[in-house]
């Protein structure tokens, strides 16, 4: 992309305590000023590790970065929320990535769509979620609806230089318009012009299923789609296939909103 890379640390402001925490036996009235005191102590000794841990591990991620060939790197710690951290930082930013597994993994599962769905819709631009057995692409597929959104992406596709050079597949699924088969003609056409090899699949059925029939058929290793096209409410109430998808996939996905 020829774009500088910042890594952006957050350190959470309200770590939970450890087991070893429980001060519940400390009630007594003259006990309170020693408790407080240690308490304070017990947590400035934990923002302190944490902030170390966090350079280190930022100084780490800057040098292979460096030794990758990445020309301009720069790194930032904050305290915060994730979601509001990020948003907060994100001005000028082209591409967001966003790992989907951290060391807790049941809890980065569990909590995988409300980061991701809170973030897609307060930035409002394309977001990389990737997991941790990342690797460079091999064959990119677009999750394509005929829509403003997927669009969007098709031109940006065929106007970045990041997927240059890998193969297309152009995946429309659900239920099909009059007007499906011109979309992807478009489609196509347009990723063509730009260069790419592109093959095009007209698939009626639901859409998860379809798409993650296809990823495991087609070995892709690389999924773009739009995300969380309705309303939060209806999120809540319905479920998000954009969520269900990322919970269940084990590739790389760009998200476009």
């Amino acid at each position: 992309m020829d774009a500088p890379l910042e890594f952006l640390h957050v350190i959470d402001s309200h770590p939970e305590r450890g087991p070893g925490d429980d001060h519940s036996g400390a009630i007594g009235v003259d006990a309170q000023e020693s408790l407080l005191a240690q308490l304070s102590a017990e947590d400035e000794a934990r923002a302190k590790s944490a902030r170390e841990q966090g350079r280190l591990f930022l100084n780490q991620l800057r040098e292979r970065a460096l030794a990758a060939g990445a020309a301009r790197v720069d790194v930032r710690q904050r305290h915060g929320a994730l979601e509001d951290t990020v948003v907060e930082q994100a001005q000028g930013v082209r591409l967001l990535v966003l790992g989907r597994r951290g060391a807790g993994a049941e809890v980065a599962r569990r909590e995988l769509g409300h980061h991701v769905e809170h973030l897609v819709r307060a930035l409002n631009r394309p977001i990389l979620t990737v997991t941790e057995d990342f690797k460079a692409p091999q064959r990119v597929m677009i999750a394509f609806d005929g829509g403003t959104v997927t669009r969007r992406g098709v031109e940006m596709v065929a106007g970045s230089p990041l997927f240059r050079g890998l193969p297309i597949l152009l995946l429309m699924s659900g239920k099909q318009s009059r007007d499906a088969p011109k979309s992807l003609d478009w489609a196509r056409d347009t990723l063509k012009a730009a260069g790419f090899e592109v093959t095009v699949s007209l698939v009626p059925g639901d859409a998860e299923t379809v798409i993650a029939t296809a990823v495991k058929e087609q070995s892709i290793d690389m999924l773009i789609m739009g995300a969380f096209g309705h309303s939060p409410l209806r999120g809540l109430l319905f479920g998000s296939k954009t969520t269900d998808l990322l919970r269940s996939s084990r590739i790389p996905t760009l998200l476009l909103r």
